[in-house]
Order: C-alpha cells, then sequence, then structure tokens
C-alpha cells in the first residue's frame, strides 16, 4: 500500500539544492555583468544561459518527480514528497513570470537599474524561484519534525543550510539597491551615482542596514528556533551570503567581517542555546547578532577606506540594527500572555 505521499532522503535534498546553486549562480551572474557591462543589453548573454539553463535543470528535475510518482500509483495532488510541492508551483510561477516579462517588455520597454529588481514580472519571477530554491529547507522541517529529531548533525542539515542560504541571498540580490555589502554607503570617498544631498545618502545607508538585518534575522531566527544548529551553520551562510553579494560590486573586504560574525553567533548559539522555551536567551541573541554584524562591518570600513558618517550616526545605525533583530523574535516568538480577568457590569 502507497503512503499518503512518496518520501524524499538526503540525496534527493541535495540533487535539489545542487541544480538550485546552478540556478541562483546564474541569477547572481547575470547581475554582476549587469553591474560591470552598462552596455549589456542583449537576451542572448552567457550569464543567460547559465541561469535559464539551470532553471530548465530545476523545472525538468522537480517534473519528472512528479511523472515519476504519479505513475507509480500517487494522484497528482499529492505526488510530490513533502516539503517539495510549493517547488513545483514555484517552476509554473517562473514560467508564468517569464511569459509575461516579454508581454510586459513590449508594452513598457526594458528596465534600467533598479527598476529591473523592481518590476512585477521580476518580482514574479523572484517569487517563483523562493519557492523553489527552498524546498529542501521545508522538506527538512517536516522530515525532522516527523522524526522528533531536534538537534541534527551535519550530514542531515546541510542541506537545509544551504537551501536557507540560498533563500536568504536570492532576496539580498534583489534589494542589493539598498544593501552595505553592495553599495556601502557609509565609507569614505564612495561616489554612488547621486553625489548630492548627504542626508539622503546618509538616509538610505541606514535603511539598507536596517532592511538586510531584517531579511538575515528573519531567517536566522525562523532556522535556530527549529533546530539547535551544529557549530560552524551560521558562518557558513553567513560567509556565503556576503561572497555572493560583495560579488555584485567586487567589496571583498567584507567577506571577513561576515565570517567572523558567524563564527561569533554560532558561539553565541553553543553558550545561549535560544529555543522557545528559552526565549529570553533568543531575545539576547536576536539582538547581539546583528550589532555583532555591523560591529565588524565598521570595522572593515575604519581598516580600509575610513568611515565618511560621524560617530553620532554609524553607532546609532549598530544599535538599530539590533533593535530590528530584537523585535523580530517576539514576532517569531510572542511574548507570554496571561488571562484577561472578566469585569462585572
Amino acid at each position: 500500500m502507497l503512503a499518503k505521499q512518496p518520501v524524499s532522503g538526503r540525496g534527493y535534498d541535495w540533487s535539489v539544492v545542487a541544480l538550485s546553486c546552478w540556478f541562483l549562480g546564474g541569477l547572481v551572474l547575470d547581475g554582476w555583468a549587469h553591474n560591470h557591462v552598462p552596455e549589456l543589453e542583449s537576451f542572448f548573454t552567457p550569464w543567460h544561459a547559465v541561469f535559464y539553463s539551470g532553471f530548465l535543470a530545476i523545472a525538468g528535475f522537480l517534473t519528472a518527480t512528479l511523472g515519476r510518482n504519479h505513475a507509480r500509483g500517487y494522484p497528482w495532488r499529492s505526488a510530490m514528497p513533502p516539503g517539495y510541492e510549493l517547488a513545483l508551483l514555484g517552476v509554473l510561477i517562473f514560467m508564468a513570470g517569464g511569459v509575461g516579462d516579454m508581454i510586459w517588455h513590449g508594452l513598457f520597454g526594458v528596465e534600467v537599474s533598479v527598476e529591473a529588481l523592481l518590476s512585477p514580472t521580476h518580482l514574479a519571477l523572484a517569487l517563483g524561484m523562493t519557492l523553489i530554491v527552498s524546498g529542501p529547507w521545508r522538506a527538512g522541517w517536516r522530515r525532522l519534525a516527523d522524526a522528533g529529531e531536534p538537534m541534527p548533525g551535519w550530514v542531515v542539515l546541510l542541506p537545509v543550510l544551504l537551501s536557507v542560504t540560498l533563500l536568504l541571498s536570492l532576496w539580498a540580490f534583489m534589494t542589493q539597491f539598498a544593501h552595505p555589502l553592495v553599495e556601502p554607503w557609509a565609507a569614505a570617498g564612495f561616489r554612488p551615482r547621486s553625489q548630492n544631498f548627504p542626508s539622503i545618502r546618509q538616509s538610505l545607508g541606514i535603511v539598507s542596514i536596517l532592511l538586510q538585518t531584517g531579511l538575515l534575522m528573519g531567517l536566522v531566527l525562523l532556522t535556530a528556533v527549529r533546530w539547535l544548529l551544529p557549530f560552524g551553520s551560521l558562518l557558513l551562510m553567513f560567509t556565503l551570503n556576503a561572497l555572493l553579494m560583495s560579488f555584485m560590486q567586487d567589496h571583498y573586504r567584507f567577506i571577513p567581517a561576515a565570517a567572523l560574525t558567524g563564527l561569533g553567533a554560532d558561539l553565541l548559539i553553543r553558550w545561549l542555546k535560544p529555543s522557545r522555551e528559552r526565549s529570553g536567551a533568543l531575545r539576547l541573541f536576536a539582538f547581539t547578532v546583528p550589532v555583532l554584524y555591523y560591529v565588524c562591518y565598521f570595522a572593515v570600513l575604519i581598516l580600509t577606506q575610513g568611515i565618511a558618517w560621524s560617530i553620532h550616526l554609524w553607532t546609532g545605525s549598530i544599535v538599530l540594527a539590533g533593535v530590528v533583530g530584537l523585535l523580530l523574535s517576539y514576532l517569531i516568538i510572542p511574548p507570554l500572555t496571561t488571562r484577561a480577568f472578566s469585569v462585572r457590569m
């Protein structure tokens, strides 16, 4: 008798992770090309070839899974392994977004600069990618929940960590116009396209820190609450994400800062053991990690290029980043509520 859904193992997770790396790697290469080759306008480029061949590979793999399991007797609605149903939906959304993108270009022209990241059809493509690359993360979440294994080791958890890192990097890429590793607004001598209005440049720099803190800590806290992560997990996640984002504008000096933060975050997990049951420890972790991240970030600027901002501005930005992480911890684990007393009228 067939199970309710087909079971996937770590080998399947690794296959999806590998194809997702191909897929997202093509996107990052294409972003690098557009940042370094301004006159690039043709669709037929080596970077597009890597990107779309990656999509075709992972779409073919997921579709073949659906067809194979249906042939084994599973109904269409339950023929995908747990956690991968939305990945197949992501394939359909990406295809629809691609068709819509061609129509959009025909009606409104080709996007330029930040427009390319915010156009509705490109956001639809990003949504499809989100559902695809996060498949192993969802599958691991459900599989380990069923197994009752809250403390998996590296062998079990590595595909999950790579999946959530790809998800983080995707949305860091989509918001790279407000990313301190791509546009270091606080650096002395940094000259973006708009060189006037220093207060606006300072505001954009602060907003970029707060936005990326929200993206980073939202995913970190969700994962840390679900599992007690093995040592080195956040070192891997932070370093790979910084590597991909630094590649956009060749700011590789920030990679050691991210790696040092990841190491510090791993030490905090080992020391604090944040969890749903230890909400105080989780809130301290949520505040401390972004503070450490931007202490290291500004230290790199001081040692390399210098900081154009006043000490009031950059130290305050560090504290605000910690506040963002702290507030996110209250969304993930709300404070305990007490029963209200009824009042007789």
